[in-house]
Order: C-alpha cells, then sequence, then structure tokens
C-alpha cells in the first residue's frame, strides 16, 4: 500500500512541476488539421420573404467545394469555379442591371448563402422584389441559381 501511495505522490509532484513551468495555467493542444485544405462549405437557401430572418425556405442546397465540388447542388463544379472567380463573395454574382422585362409586382424572395469559405466564415443574403427580378439579378450564374 505504501509503494502505491508514493507512486502517486511522485506522479502528482511530476504534474505540479509540468504545470508551474507553463506559468501555472494548462495549455490545450491546439486541434491538428484533418485535410490540406481550408473548408469551403455553404448552404443556399431561397424563401419568400422580405429578409433572411423572417423567408419562408422554399428550396436549400448544400455546396462543399474542398477537396472536391460536391453537394446537393444541381452543378457543384460550376457553382464552385463561379465562386472562387468571385474569392467566395456572393454579393459579387448579383448583376445591378439586365436586360430581363419584369412586372414591378412586390412578392419578395431571399436568397441566402451561409457557411465557411476558405476557412472565412459567410454570411450573405439579399431580397428581390420577385422571381423574375431574381432571376434577372442573378442571370445565367450557376452558384446562385437551384
Amino acid at each position: 500500500m505504501r509503494r502505491t501511495l508514493r507512486t502517486i505522490g511522485a506522479t502528482a509532484a511530476a504534474a505540479t512541476c509540468v504545470l508551474a513551468a507553463t506559468s501555472g495555467t494548462a495549455q490545450a493542444e491546439a486541434p491538428k488539421p484533418t485535410s490540406l485544405y481550408a473548408p469551403s462549405a455553404l448552404v443556399l437557401t431561397v424563401g419568400q420573404g422580405e429578409d433572411a430572418t423572417s423567408a419562408a425556405v422554399e428550396r436549400a442546397v448544400t455546396l462543399t467545394c474542398a477537396p472536391r465540388p460536391a453537394g446537393t447542388h444541381p452543378t457543384p463544379a460550376a457553382a464552385c469555379a463561379e465562386l472562387a472567380e468571385v474569392g467566395g463573395q456572393p454579393t459579387h454574382l448579383v448583376r445591378d442591371t439586365s436586360n430581363v422585362m419584369c412586372t414591378k409586382e412586390w412578392q419578395p424572395v431571399t436568397v441566402t448563402v451561409s457557411g465557411v469559405w476558405n476557412g472565412k466564415h459567410v454570411g450573405w443574403s439579399t431580397t428581390f422584389a420577385n422571381r423574375c427580378m431574381m432571376k434577372a439579378g442573378l442571370g445565367e450564374g450557376a452558384a446562385l441559381t437551384f
């Protein structure tokens, strides 16, 4: 019994020395990366409503771009390439002008993108007056049309 207590006492003393060497605070190891690629995983939604907090989501897709395009997005490779061209900033995918003629009715549609692009948080949304205006603003781009 004494031998066991001495062993425990020696282990506790060694642990105390280690803690003292780190300025009295225990330091947790930083998490190790599980991949060579920074994560790029997004959730894209389209919903009826005036803003992202109140819109009723009608469709949502996932898009993963690193290490390779995947997800429930209908064209993940094209969408990833398009987002890569604008540095993962969806606001640069919306056009200000279009040749499409739309009615002026107010039936708001909100598009959102949230997740991570190259390891950085992305949280973006925009609201269009109606579906026609949404299609005109997004054009033929693959990333936000799903």
